[in-house]
């Protein structure tokens, strides 16, 4: 059993569990020995071993379990109806023959003969004129004995009513388990449908057309997954990449550029790359267009073509890589970005892509392995001549003084936040002093007036408080009369 999702193999557990289950009591009566009772009864009451059918559970149970797990769902299926099917030939005439002894063996030509008829004297020969009896019945084939009792006809009627209910099940699930590898295709495998409409609607049939059911073709036959990604996208990460480096790793190792990079490098690798099949005649890259992937070749060969795309130059077979140095910024490479070569598959080539985007995101990660692919790349863009040596050393010599220069203004911008830190700190330091100042004069203030109201005539002295003020403030008192002289003179 599971327990948090994790198959439980302790016997004791298991034994525990299994005592406290409802199954248990259901188990017991189903195995207690009723077949004693022949030895009273006699092998004519096979009603003593009904309580065997208490397993059905049990065995449907067993059927589901097994359906989850085998690796060919569909053909387990098929041979489970078929059992079925079997199963309920088999009771149906037992039904028969036991409505056959009620009604008397051999009494009319419906019911089954009895012993005295030649060969029906044996058991196992009335078992088959039975089974052979109810496979008519219930296949609805005729060629059955008319009935003539009521007995009869209500047990004909009934196995036709449940032929019908069979034939119904029956159709019902072979066309879930058509339906079911119908859709399984269609995860993997893409529909030529769609292309082959609109082929003929765009009046582009004929050979065009021939060439895309070949495609599709070669891909059923040999099993090539184009929407791997989409078979994959439901798994967590570490999962996806798992199963993308148990099935692809092998065939990655035999690459050549990569056999002496880590496993965590391939592993990265492998969850980026797009599976492509080429057919034959089929330009993989054309000299001179914008290389945004480069191609490892898994199965098949490629033909490298001169300009004129007629000579051949070489072949590429399984385990090589092109279309790396369009993707890796070499400096002095005096064709930039752009194809170097034709690519043609010869045959049907099943190739690995690897977008610029990815391969720049991988190798961010991993420096080693970075310049260990612009070593081999700068090596191939020597022999083919290539590469230019001054153009390689000026880029070098501008990429060291941008370097000096970035970090040159990375020192000033260091040295400005760091004064405009100071300045800051200041800035905030004098502002606070002055909230300090502002809040002192504010209390002397507030203090003054009762002061004042509390010395009582010697405000009088002062009637306007501008001496009191100006002490407050710390400005100079304004030195004046102590006495107006004249009435003209206001206060």
């Amino acid at each position: 059993f599971l327990e948090d999702g994790i198959l439980v193999r302790d016997r004791g557990r298991i034994r525990r569990r299994y005592l406290r289950s409802w199954c248990f009591p259901w188990d017991v009566a189903a195995v207690l020995p009723t077949d004693l009772l022949y030895l009273r009864l006699g092998p004519a009451a096979p009603a003593v071993r009904a309580n065997r059918c208490l397993r059905a559970p049990r065995l449907f149970e067993a059927f589901d379990r097994r359906e989850t797990r085998t690796g060919h769902p569909n053909a387990f299926r098929v041979a489970k109806l078929m059992l079925y099917v079997f199963v309920a030939i088999h009771w149906y005439g037992c039904l028969y023959f036991a409505l056959s002894a009620r009604l008397g063996l051999g009494t009319d030509a419906w019911v089954c003969p009895n012993a005295s008829r030649p060969g029906f004297a044996r058991p196992l020969r009335q078992y088959l004129h039975s089974f052979y009896f109810s496979t008519l019945i219930l296949a609805t084939v005729g060629d059955t004995p008319e009935p003539q009792r009521e007995e009869e006809f209500l047990f004909v009627t009934a196995g036709f009513l449940l032929a019908v209910l069979g034939f119904a099940t029956i159709t019902g699930s072979i066309g879930s388990v058509i339906s079911n590898m119908n859709a399984a295709d269609a995860v993997f495998y893409p529909d030529p449908e769609p292309v082959r409409h609109y082929l003929r609607s765009r009046g582009a049939g004929g050979r065009l057309a021939r060439r895309v059911a070949s495609w599709h073709q070669h891909l059923r036959a040999q099993r090539k997954l184009p929407a791997e990604r989409a078979v994959l996208r439901h798994l967590p990460r570490g999962l996806r990449a798992e199963v993308a480096a148990g099935v692809h790793l092998p065939a990655l190792r035999r690459v050549g550029l990569f056999q002496s990079w880590e496993r965590g490098i391939l592993q990265q690798l492998v969850l980026r790359l797009r599976p492509q099949v080429f057919g034959p005649g089929e330009f993989v890259c054309r000299r001179g267009d914008v290389g945004r992937e480069m191609y490892f070749v898994r199965e098949g060969r490629l033909a490298v073509l001169a300009e004129d795309g007629v000579t051949q130059l070489a072949v590429l077979g399984e385990g090589l890589y092109f279309g790396e140095i369009s993707l890796i910024n070499i400096k002095g490479n005096t064709s930039g970005n752009r194809r170097t070569a034709n690519i043609m598959s010869i045959g049907y080539s099943d190739l690995f892509c690897l977008s610029k985007e990815d391969l720049a995101e991988v190798l961010a990660e991993f420096p080693s392995a970075r310049a260990m692919m612009e070593a081999k790349g700068r090596q191939l863009l020597l022999s083919m001549g290539k590469l230019d040596v001054h153009a390689e050393a000026a880029a070098e010599a501008a990429a060291a003084e941008a370097e000096r220069r970035v970090q040159g203004l990375e020192r000033a911008l260091e040295e400005l936040q760091r004064r405009a830190a100071r300045l800051l700190a200041q800035l905030e330091s004098g502002a606070f002093k002055l909230e300090l100042r502002v809040q002192r004069l504010e209390g002397r203030l507030r203090r003054r007036p009762r002061r004042d109201r509390a010395t009582g005539p010697d405000k009088a002295q002062d009637p306007t408080g501008a001496q009191s003020s100006a002490r407050v403030l710390g400005l100079p008192e304004v030195q004046g009369p102590s006495r107006v002289q004249g009435p003209t003179m206001p206060q």
